[in-house]
């Protein structure tokens, strides 16, 4: 009787402690270029508040900190992440990075390297690293784009990163969801693009 007692107190404590694990104040660091920096959107309709909203209405204790900048570039990113991840030690980072990279037609090389680096220098830290991936356009040409799209794919397997394949699904193929520029996604497009992130992110976080 005391060796059952005994063995319950211990699956107790086990199931007590993943509940804390999961109910822990959470830091969420998002490092991305205009598509995350709510360019050309009023404050607040971006995927990104957006995801704080919902983590709020699935009473999820995790704050957002977003460190994304319009025009941002993987060499860019990879120059202030250090000092991101010493001023708020995050739990997750999300790195959504690379499409100015590939409109530039920069090297896919360069920007495999360049998120590397932010991956390693997350996981490092101790940090879960999720990457958000995006694709170019036909004209960049058949090869270029599928080493582009190709290399979110290589880091997310070497590093074990949960990847979300393509931000825009649902979204590239309609014009209507864009902004005059035709490049930014307007306020409508949004909530698809968080409901493409939300079930990798949401894994991430109660795994976290």
């Amino acid at each position: 009787m005391l060796s059952f007692l005994k063995k319950l107190s211990v699956a107790a404590s086990l199931v007590l402690a993943s509940a804390s694990a999961y109910s822990a104040p959470k830091t969420v660091l998002v490092v991305g270029d205009s598509l995350s920096a709510e360019y050309g959107l009023a404050r607040g309709a971006g995927w990104v508040a957006l995801l704080e909203q919902k983590l709020k209405a699935e009473k999820i204790d995790a704050s957002i900190v977003n460190a994304s900048i319009s025009g941002e570039t993987t060499s860019g990113g990879r120059a202030r992440l250090p000092a991101l991840l010493s001023a708020h030690k995050p739990d997750v980072v999300v790195l959504e990075l690379g499409a100015n990279d590939g409109l530039r037609g920069l090297p896919v090389e360069a920007a495999s390297s360049n998120l590397r680096e932010m991956i390693a220098m997350s996981q490092k830290q101790r940090a879960k690293v999720m990457l958000i991936g995006m694709r170019m356009p036909p004209n960049y040409g058949r090869a270029y784009t599928e080493r582009f799209f190709g290399m979110f794919d290589a880091l997310s397997k070497q590093y074990k990163a949960p990847l979300v394949p393509f931000m825009l699904e649902g979204v590239a193929d309609k014009p209507a969801l864009f902004q005059a520029d035709r490049l930014h996604p307007s306020a409508q497009a949004h909530p698809i693009i968080l409901n493409n992130i939300w079930p990798t992110f949401h894994q991430l976080i109660k795994t976290r």
